[in-house]
């Protein structure tokens, strides 16, 4: 298996997220895979709420802050500034790779300018969607939102770096635990539930433990553009959860796209040589917000069984529809996609036919873009095109001459609607079960 990619990539999500990223991470941070060698893999957006999880040679890694890269025995694995992180979830994550036989030491590398969620932020972050009842934002309660609110007020917001200067840590901990107890008695009758000692004691251990991992990334790589080194970026969540351009208010608190990889790294755009996006060969989605193609019927569920959609972060089911090339055209569109890789192709073998969202209308009027405003994309009736599926099992497939003529007029046909090339297709878990095309 060999793919032209030339100088530095990044891999994003196309749709609600869950779309199989960390799968194509780990096969191109392979320095025998099929893109070459990277020296650098960098996370550069999000939290502990995604989850990506990876199966190489029939052992599985779930990764929530970790770049997927770090499997690589070659690549650095960087957290960079855009990243909001969790320091009990990181370090736990850090000792159950090294259980598992993985190196973790001067092959990770923190960023000074990342924010700490703190236990206030997971706290506030489950009050206010108990607290907005139906109307949640379906969020996983791990604090990211608050965390990133924090951020932008600025007098609230708290760096890794900060961590490092004791005095300064204490006296603005203390500050934001009196202010933040004075909301949580006002807003939801808590009264006096976070303590100052208990944290800055735990924050003071956790940052005895991850010094060694912490620089500034920021210069870390743009010594590496400099020296010609190549970077991987992978992204978190989706697309259409990007808090400007997704599915607004149901999406997470950060850029998803590739806008965010600029701000999160301190890179410039023309770093960015190819966007290799990641999709579903269906569509899911977790938590709240319209989905235009959701099947609550015997089809959506078997997908969901079958595609084991379950959260790798919550564990609560995804919402399973058919595959929306009206989305699809509008996350390649925001981002520069330059090229697709669909995952999960094998999920859908076994149905009578397949439906392609092609087009949406409302009332009488067509869309020609999607509308990312959520209350419009309620209003949509979607259009489909209607196509046979395939019976064979194709888990074992090895080369695009070994998918059935069914799975491949279907593959051509997202190509076509959509508009950009397909090269890779998952047909399961495993690194091994990725296969090239050329449509």
């Amino acid at each position: 298996m060999k793919i032209d990619f030339q100088g530095n990539v990044c891999v994003l999500g196309l749709q609600w997220g869950d779309e199989g990223k960390g799968k194509i991470v780990n096969l191109m941070s392979d320095p025998n895979g099929p893109a070459g060698k990277f020296d650098f893999v960098v996370r550069y957006s999000g939290g502990a709420n995604a989850g990506h999880t990876v199966v190489v040679g029939g052992k599985k890694f779930a990764m929530h802050l970790i770049p997927s890269g770090i499997l690589s025995p070659v690549a650095t694995a960087v957290i960079s500034n855009g990243v909001v992180i969790d320091p009990q979830v990181l370090l736990e994550e850090i000792e159950t790779l090294k259980a598992q036989d993985v190196k973790v030491n001067d092959n990770l590398k923190i960023s000074s300018k990342a924010h700490l969620v703190f236990p206030y932020h997971k706290l506030q972050d489950k009050l206010s969607e108990q607290q907005l009842g139906k109307k949640s934002i379906g969020t996983t309660c791990r604090g990211i939102g608050p965390c990133y609110s924090d951020k932008a007020t600025r007098s609230n917001g708290i760096r890794v770096g900060d961590l490092y200067n004791k005095d300064y840590f204490a006296e603005k901990l203390k500050r934001i635990v009196e202010r933040k107890n004075l909301i949580f008695e006002a807003l939801y009758n808590e009264k006096q539930v976070i303590s100052f000692d208990e944290i800055f004691s735990e924050y003071c251990e956790y940052s005895n433990r991850l010094k060694p991992y912490v620089c500034d990334t920021a210069e870390l790589l743009h010594n590496a553009i400099g020296n010609n080194k190549r970077i991987l970026f992978e992204g978190a969540q989706g697309a259409l959860l990007d808090i400007d351009h997704g599915t607004y208010p149901f999406v997470t608190s950060s850029n998803s796209g590739t806008g965010g990889l600029v701000t999160g790294t301190g890179l410039p755009p023309s770093c960015i040589n190819n966007v290799l996006g990641v999709m579903k060969a269906y569509s899911t989605r977790v938590g709240g917000g319209p989905f235009p193609t959701e099947l609550n019927d015997e089809i959506g569920q078997y997908i969901r069984d079958k595609g084991h959609e379950y959260g790798t972060t919550t564990g609560r089911p995804r919402r399973t529809g058919w595959v929306d090339t009206v989305a699809l055209r509008y996350s390649v569109a925001v981002n520069g996609v330059t090229s697709i890789a669909v995952m999960l192709l094998d999920v859908l073998t076994g149905l009578d036919t397949i439906k392609i969202a092609k087009s949406y209308k409302i009332g009488e009027k067509s869309l020609e873009f999607f509308p990312a405003d959520a209350a419009e994309l309620e209003k949509v009736e979607v259009e489909y095109e209607e196509l046979p599926c395939w019976q064979q099992d194709i888990t074992t497939a090895k080369s695009q001459k070994d998918l059935p003529r069914e799975a491949l007029n279907y593959l051509s046909r997202l190509e076509e609607i959509i508009g950009v090339p397909i090269k890779i297709v998952s047909v399961g878990p495993d690194r091994d079960q990725t296969i090239s095309v050329s449509l």
